[in-house]
């Protein structure tokens, strides 16, 4: 059905103003969902550990973060917290951990607790996925990493098994100032399999 003279009058300049809306939008979009210009802070990378031979897992133990993760705005806060951690893991250093988790995390895993559950364990091909804000001192980093230990030390789920590919929801609090690592929630559960 043809539009009538008089009404083409005010059709151009509304289709106008929709158009440059619409690009308008998309710009802004774009900025708002683009990486960081210089993300010296983070490695950005895709996963691989699960494409690694046997014999080199877990993998390095280096933080890395994908393209979703590294546009977030607390990304190298967040991805020196978990090096920190992981790195007092790999080398039994309770201290070092105790650095990097809430007080309610300490008090639910005492050093001695802490060193037998860690006893043979080396985490490595890290890769933050996901960092979510849940409330304004509360994060939800979703993280994959694979562990190698002592199969007397695998998971109740994956008897005898000495490397595990790991993802989870880590909950991580801003607590005096600093994020740390919180403890699991009880509905948390993370996804494992072997290696």
């Amino acid at each position: 059905m043809p539009v009538p003279p008089s009404s083409q009058r005010w059709l151009l300049p509304v289709l106008v103003v929709v158009v440059s809306l619409m690009v308008g939008g998309g710009l802004l979009a774009r900025e708002v969902y683009r990486l960081p210009e210089s993300t010296p802070d983070a490695v950005i990378a895709l996963p691989s550990s699960t494409a690694r031979p046997a014999a080199e897992q877990p993998g390095p133990g280096t933080v890395e973060l994908t393209p979703d993760a590294a546009a977030h705005p607390q990304h190298a806060v967040i991805s020196q917290l978990l090096q920190t951690y992981f790195d007092a893991i790999n080398s039994r250093d309770y201290d070092q951990w105790k650095t990097t988790v809430t007080r309610a995390r300490i008090q639910a895993k005492p050093r001695a607790s802490w060193l037998e559950d860690y006893d043979s364990t080396k985490d490595g091909s890290i890769l933050v996925y996901r960092i979510d804000a849940v409330t304004a001192t509360d994060l939800r980093v979703l993280v994959g990493f694979t562990s190698v230990q002592d199969p007397t030390a695998a998971p109740a789920e994956l008897p005898d098994a000495t490397c595990v590919h790991w993802k989870l929801g880590l909950p991580v609090a801003l607590e005096q100032g600093h994020w740390r690592v919180d403890a699991v929630a009880g509905y948390t559960t993370p996804e494992m399999s072997r290696c």
